[in-house]
């Protein structure tokens, strides 16, 4: 083949480059049109999915801003507190326009303040930052749905606070950014500036920069320093993470992190960095008229409610220390949110309180601890006390107390669901006692009170030994509950707190020492107050709250009364343990804490040094418990679960129960079934008995007729053997006197015959003193039946060799 011929067929390189190009340009058209068709398909998709949402969004942005005017951001509803009986508890209510500033009255350190630490590009934007609200996208997409990162500028912030609500959905972050551009084209920058500065909330009711002032200060805000200035500017980022009364520290650095971005940015000189950072900040409340304990409550318990209602899921369980960071992040803004609304949207909210028991329950904590007058810098009482009543037919808070009365301005520490202390052995029911009746233990069990190596030690090293599982809940032994939560294992026992959403259950928890109470962040009252209220209820949890329902000021519902039960005992347990309790009140830890006309039953815990003395209890009618002790954990040398708090539980329920309240619990029957297993068992012993006793007298019978049977033989044969021809004739000699001589010859012995006394034995002819097998058979037969009734077989029986082994019981 010629080279011009290969070269026809193989074409030119210059022609199979251009096909190649032709290839990938091809390629790449259909690759292009495949994106733009995949991006026009996703936006059809997305218009038909949420494009009418997204304009019905815009639409009503606009209809909104449209209507506004400035009253619109003066203005709050007030919110009103009703009690069970139907009567006004409080109300809650923002005073914006009491305390509003025009603009030219804000100090430009505020204004300054806030732009660095909320939106820097404030002055330059449109109303949104795009950049951030594509990352806020992304993470949205990211996390499905679930907004973990914020992007509002101060505008959208104003938006949200004014016009949305609090509901953290897609639809809420597009609305936000739509009436935030609306305000931008109706408002001056200065303007939404003012408008923001009276208008955000500076937590425990102050809305506004002024009004934050004079609550925290007793000042106007131009009379402040600079540092306390940057104080106040720090906690709108985050009012319940930011709180000066509850997390001060908190506050505290957000205000140095303020000052620094200031110094940074040139706002503020080295020279004033450096002296607000060090300056001092204390706090002067202005007194107020209120409730503390019972407002605190009551709003926290509102807040929940709405969280709930707007989806969110309360958890006490975490994967990672990163899993419950997180988690706190947004239950916190969540929780800010609604708390913020709380003083704006004129809520109506129903409540379980009883102020006639609130009164009672209050006055018994200040009763019993009038002689601890110390007090700390603030003025605030050092040795404190805290209590939960619940309704046991509602399973609703009744009364609530947080602390002792003190005229305090504001809001104080309410100790009943905020503090958590060691619990000692009053938690002992919850996660060791009630689970071990679930699993056959019964007041009756046998158990060993002794000290073990690394177990707990009993008061004075003295142990009772082997006692009953009543008397050890009784006298609440240590080294039984120890003993028996081993046994269960800390997984299974604290298994039962989680169930009842006890907070602050750590990893460091599962250990032995729990079942006495050694918990590292332990437990509040209202907690425990829940916990045993599920016992007196069959096992059957329900979620601590005095909430009955929320409405919004024309009467719609936001919030009803949605108990959500769980079975966290079984009710045979749940029943058993409260009976047992019944005997801690009559014969044990607090023997004469009883009531006058109902039967009660509770448990006293006292934790090591006396730092933390509880006692909880219940009626068929009413739970509650009593937390005393120092805010700083100190011993108090008489402080017992008895003692003090015992005192207040008595002293409060037995003027709350009357001649009347005589109804019984109800106990689960589990000595039956201890009866006719024991009866069962006697019955098979009888059985068993009897049967041994028919079978010895068959085997002596047998050995009687046997023995009698040999005797007779023994005796016939005898007979025999005197009566047989002993081989001489009596009228033959057999001798021959033929010669007349006097000569004697012997005769033949005759065959087969031995002459007596000679004997072989092969007869079986004179067979005295040795006996065959029946003696010996009736021997066995004799010790077993003498072992079973419990005597000595082998001495009843005459001629038993010392050495012969007997037979063992049947038993």
């Amino acid at each position: 083949m010629s080279t011009k011929t290969t070269k026809q067929k193989n074409g030119s390189p210059k022609k199979k480059n251009k096909k190649l190009k032709h290839r990938i340009k091809l390629t790449i058209q259909i690759a292009v049109f495949l994106i733009l068709l995949v991006i026009a398909i996703g936006i059809l998709y997305f218009y038909i999915a949420y494009g009418k949402t997204i304009l019905d969004l815009q639409t009503e942005a606009k209809q909104k801003v449209g209507a506004s005017t400035e009253e619109t951001f003066r203005a709050s509803q007030t919110s009103i507190v009703y009690g069970a009986d139907g009567e006004v508890l409080t109300t809650v209510k923002a005073e914006k326009d009491v305390y509003y500033l025009e603009y030219h009255e804000i100090p430009q350190f505020v204004i300054d303040a806030m732009l660095v630490t909320e939106d820097k590009k404030f002055f330059d934007h449109g109303g949104v930052d795009y950049f951030a609200n594509v990352r806020a996208a992304i993470a949205l997409i990211k996390h499905k749905g679930k907004i973990t990162q914020g992007a509002s500028t101060i505008t959208q912030q104003l938006a949200r606070n004014v016009f949305l609500t609090h509901k953290v959905t897609y639809e809420r972050k597009i609305g936000e950014i739509f009436i935030a551009q609306e305000l931008e084209r109706k408002y001056s920058k200065t303007q939404i500036m003012e408008y923001y500065l009276n208008e955000i909330y500076f937590a425990n009711g102050h809305y506004g920069i002024q009004a934050a002032a004079q609550g925290y200060f007793g000042e106007g805000i131009d009379s402040l320093s600079m540092s306390q200035m940057a104080f106040l500017c720090a906690i709108p980022n985050n009012p319940t993470l930011y709180d000066p009364l509850t997390k001060m520290e908190n506050t505290l650095k957000r205000r140095d992190r303020i000052l620094k971005q200031m110094y940074d940015d040139g706002k503020i000189s080295l020279a004033d960095y450096t002296k607000a950072t060090r300056e001092t900040i204390t706090l002067n409340r202005v007194k107020t008229e209120r409730n503390s304990s019972v407002e605190t409550y009551i709003y926290y318990c509102t807040i929940r409610a709405l969280m709930k209602e707007a989806g969110f899921e309360f958890r006490y369980q975490f994967d990672s220390k990163e899993d419950e960071e997180a988690y706190d992040e947004a239950y916190d803004e969540m929780y800010g949110s609604y708390q913020k609304a709380l003083y704006s949207q004129g809520y109506r909210i129903y409540t379980s309180i009883d102020m006639s028991k609130q009164k009672q329950l209050q006055a018994a904590v200040d009763e019993e601890l009038k002689n601890f007058t110390e007090v700390n810098e603030e003025g605030v009482y050092q040795m404190q006390g805290a209590a939960v009543c619940i309704d046991n037919d509602t399973g609703k808070v009744v009364a609530i107390v947080g602390g002792r009365s003190q005229d305090l301005g504001g809001y104080t520490l309410n100790r009943a669901y905020q503090s958590f202390r060691q619990p000692g052995s009053s938690i002992k029911p919850l996660i060791v006692y009630t689970p071990s009746f679930e699993r056959d233990y019964t007041p009756a069990s046998d158990v060993v009170d002794k000290y073990t190596k690394d177990g707990p030690r009993n008061s004075g090293n003295t142990y009772l030994g082997k006692i009953k599982l009543q008397k050890a809940v009784e006298k609440s032994i240590n080294t039984v509950a120890w003993k028996l939560f081993e046994e269960l294992t800390p997984k299974v026992g604290l298994s039962y707190l989680l169930d009842m959403n006890f907070a602050r259950i750590s990893e460091r928890d599962y250990v032995p020492a729990a079942s006495l109470g050694g918990l590292t962040n332990g437990v509040s009252p209202l907690e425990m107050a829940a916990g045993y209220e599920t016992l007196e209820n069959d096992g059957i949890y329900r979620e601590p709250t005095c909430i009955v329902k929320i409405t919004d000021a024309e009467d719609q519902q936001l919030a009803g009364d949605d108990v959500q039960t769980k079975q966290v005992y079984k009710t045979r347990a749940a029943r058993i343990m409260t009976e047992v309790l019944t005997g801690v009140i009559k014969n044990g830890t607090a023997r004469g804490l009883g009531l006058s006309h109902t039967i009660s039953a509770g448990k006293t815990g006292t934790t090591n040094d006396k730092k933390d003395g509880w006692f909880v209890g219940y009626t068929p009618y009413y739970t509650t418990s009593v937390w005393v002790g120092y805010d700083i954990p100190k011993k108090v040398s008489d402080l017992q679960g008895a003692s003090y708090p015992g005192r207040i539980w008595h002293n409060f329920m037995d003027e709350i129960h009357t001649s009347s309240m005589d109804k019984g619990f109800e106990y689960y029957d589990w000595r039956s079934p201890l009866k006719e297993q024991q009866e069962e068992e006697e019955r098979r012993k009888k059985e068993e008995e009897e049967a041994a006793a028919l079978t010895q007298a068959a085997e002596e019978e047998a050995a009687a007729l046997t023995q009698a049977a040999q005797d007779a033989r023994n005796e016939e044969e005898t007979q025999t053997g005197d009566d047989q021809d002993d081989g001489w004739e009596d009228d033959d000699t057999g001798y021959e006197d033929g010669d007349g001589g006097d000569y004697e010859e012997y005769p033949e012995e005759p065959s087969g015959i031995t002459e007596p006394p000679y004997d072989d034995g092969s007869s079986g002819n004179g067979e005295s003193g040795l006996e065959p097998t029946a003696g010996a058979s009736g021997q066995n037969v004799y010790n077993e039946t003498g072992n079973m009734d419990g005597g000595n077989g082998a001495d009843k029986v005459s001629g038993y060799s010392a050495g012969t082994g007997v037979p063992s019981s049947p038993q």
